[in-house]
């Protein structure tokens, strides 16, 4: 697999094509491994975008309307760009309620490895738009950029540019509560004397809501299949079509078979993933792979607890399931079962602007406490108190895991990662550790504070145990925004935006300076920051 978050989605194909040649032409098995250079100078990067906004706002602060072009960079080949472009199109909105958007959308072919999937699938690229006009306007309205995204953010009922109405929505509660929790008004007062009193040394705190579409926009996507077998002795053996790389899925699917057949989780094994046991499976992507394989196994437990449903009646409720498939087996029942599921509801059609384009949205909050050295560019994230809503989380030890690396994975994506290219070739330079810094555990904040929305009711929420999508985590990864932004401080927030701006386009595709919006791949790191202090 060669590690997740989508590299491998497409760009596996080049790879298994020349395994394919050498065993055809040689008639015997073919292994090929690439060290991290090659691997990283042939799978393609997250895409950058440019984007040119205009927005009409009212004098106390409500959105009216936005207008944008957003351009990505695809590089030589088409690839996974269109798909990428439209989830960023679907997300220039953020969280806020703007009565009129037209959103435009274009992929540039350049002469770069061709880019491709990776963790957010243009939802960062769609929400950084969102988040750098809500600033902007914040700023030349006056008025402070809480309170601006606060009295724009979309309401339960409302509803998208594209035509989908936001049911259990929960985001503008765990705005207040995450303010509540941590202590948001004192700390930014706090800040604010901190960067009063400190000419060298400034903080900066920010609070972020956002929401993340779950459903592969190809609506042929939204399927999955599972195999179920009871064997006589009472074990339990499953396979389903999506991938373990590390995220905790199988661990999921387990649980899910557990529950819906009765049985204890040491019963149940997996069996990996293969087409001879579950064909045609879709991508394992997306946030939607606990939901799509995890409702074709329960779908497959329900059809064979419909068959020991009897014996559960002439046995009692305190039988084991060795004693049902026992009984069942010499009865001669069929003890393995298919099941198959697809997503209801969904079907957009571009263009027209119709039909519902997510099954629905995970949501989540964060506010972030950052310290910077204006002099070498230092950084140390002080604090991060992160929300979100993933239902009535299937596994929550998993799910804390997923939205720490998260997190932490984002704060490297706009700190410490800077990715460049050779002028004249296109070829990636940034190949491996020397030359490309991903954060470390000295890099994870000082107090780190994950919760999950509780004590609400999902009524629409039609997901297997109503859970939500938290795997692909677009949501707290984009969190670190504030970290590049929402500097306190006149002069450290002037300074900041200006180092955002310059080092975040490659010399090999500079857009022009007057550009409202400029964001591609590389980010505000300490190196652009001491040049620029």
């Amino acid at each position: 697999m060669g590690g997740g978050f989508g590299g491998k989605e497409t760009r596996s194909i080049q790879l298994a094509g020349i395994c394919a040649a050498a065993a055809k032409k040689t008639r015997r098995p073919v292994r090929c491994m690439l060290n991290r250079d090659e691997d990283i100078l042939t799978s393609g990067q997250r895409h950058p975008f440019l984007a040119r906004w205009k927005v009409a706002v009212n004098s106390d602060g409500r959105l009216q309307a936005l207008d944008a072009d957003v351009f990505a960079n695809g590089g030589w080949s088409q690839d996974l760009s269109a798909a990428v472009c439209d989830r960023a199109l679907s997300h220039s909105d953020g969280v806020y309620m703007i009565p009129n958007v037209h959103v435009r959308g274009r992929i540039a072919k350049t002469n770069t490895v061709s880019n491709t999937a990776f963790r957010g699938f243009g939802g960062p690229q769609g929400m950084f738009i969102a988040e750098s006009y809500m600033s902007e306007v914040a700023d030349h309205l006056g008025m402070p950029v809480e309170k601006f995204r606060e009295i724009n953010m979309y309401k339960p009922g409302e509803i998208t540019h594209f035509n989908q109405e936001l049911k259990d929505w929960f985001v503008p509660l765990m705005y207040k509560q995450v303010q509540e929790e941590s202590d948001y008004a004192r700390r930014r007062e706090e800040v604010d004397e901190f960067n009063r009193t400190h000419r060298w040394n400034k903080r900066g705190l920010a609070l972020i809501p956002t929401k993340f579409g779950i459903s592969f926009t190809a609506l042929f996507l939204n399927q999955a299949g599972a195999l179920v077998h009871i064997y006589h002795d009472g074990s339990v053996l499953l396979a389903h079509g999506g991938t373990e790389m590390g995220q905790g899925l199988h661990t999921k699917m387990t649980m899910i078979a557990a529950e819906a057949l009765k049985v204890p989780q040491d019963s149940v094994f997996i069996s990996e993933t293969a087409t001879n046991t579950v064909a045609n499976t879709s991508s394992t992507a997306a946030s939607a792979s606990s939901d799509l394989n995890g409702y074709a196994i329960w779908n497959a437990c329900t059809q064979l607890n419909e068959r020991l449903a009897p014996y559960r009646e002439k046995l009692g409720p305190d039988v084991t399931m060795k004693q049902l498939a026992h009984a069942a087996y010499f009865d001669r029942v069929n003890l393995s079962a298919q099941g198959y599921y697809r997503t209801p509801d969904i079907g957009y059609v571009w263009g027209p602007n119709t039909g519902q384009m997510f099954f629905y949205f995970t949501q989540g909050v964060a506010a972030a406490e950052v310290e910077i050295d204006t002099l070498t560019g230092d950084w140390t994230c002080r604090r991060a108190d992160i929300k979100m809503d993933v239902g009535r989380s299937i596994n929550p030890a998993i799910d804390y895991g997923q939205i720490e690396g998260a997190f932490v994975q984002g704060q490297g994506l706009f700190t410490t990662e800077e990715s460049l290219w050779h002028r004249a070739s296109g070829q990636i330079f940034t190949r491996g550790p020397g030359a490309y810094k991903i954060p470390g555990f000295r890099d994870v904040p000082q107090v780190f504070n994950v919760s999950l929305l509780k004590d609400v009711e999902w009524e629409n929420l039609r997901t297997i145990q109503r859970s939500r999508g938290v795997g692909m985590l677009i949501i707290p990864r984009f969190f670190p925004y504030p970290f590049i932004q929402q500097m306190d401080g006149e002069k450290i927030q002037e300074v900041g935006l200006i180092v955002v701006s310059q080092a975040n386009h490659p010399s090999s595709w500079a857009p022009p300076s007057s550009s409202p919006f400029e964001m591609h791949s590389r980010p505000h790191v300490p190196s652009s920051a001491r040049r620029k202090y």
